[in-house]
C-alpha cells in the first residue's frame, strides 16, 4: 500500500476541521478564534465537495464568509464594551 494513498479530499478536509476546532479552544485571543472558525469552515466544504453534495457545498461555500463577518462584528463590539467596562483584553 502506497502511503500517498491516505492523502485525499475528505482525510485532508478533516485534518483542516480538527486544526480548526483544536485552535478556536486552545487559542485566547478572540480574533485568532475567528480565524480559526474559517479554517473549520473550509475543512467543512471541502468535506462536502469529497462526498459529491456540491448544491450544499456551493451553498456553505456562499453563506461562510458571510457568517465570519458577523461574528467578526460580534467580536468587534464584544471588544468596544470590554475596553469602555475597563476590563483587561486577553
Amino acid at each position: 500500500m502506497n502511503p500517498l494513498d491516505l492523502i485525499n479530499l475528505t482525510n485532508t478536509g478533516i485534518f483542516v476541521i480538527f486544526t480548526g476546532a483544536a485552535g478556536i479552544i486552545l487559542l485566547p485571543r478572540p480574533l485568532d478564534k475567528v480565524i480559526m472558525f474559517s479554517l473549520l469552515q473550509g475543512g467543512f466544504v471541502m468535506v462536502l465537495a469529497a462526498a459529491r453534495y456540491l448544491d450544499v457545498a456551493t451553498a456553505a461555500a456562499l453563506f461562510d464568509p458571510i457568517s465570519t463577518v458577523i461574528l467578526l462584528m460580534a467580536v468587534m463590539r464584544i471588544n468596544d464594551v470590554r475596553v469602555a467596562r475597563g476590563e483587561d483584553l486577553v
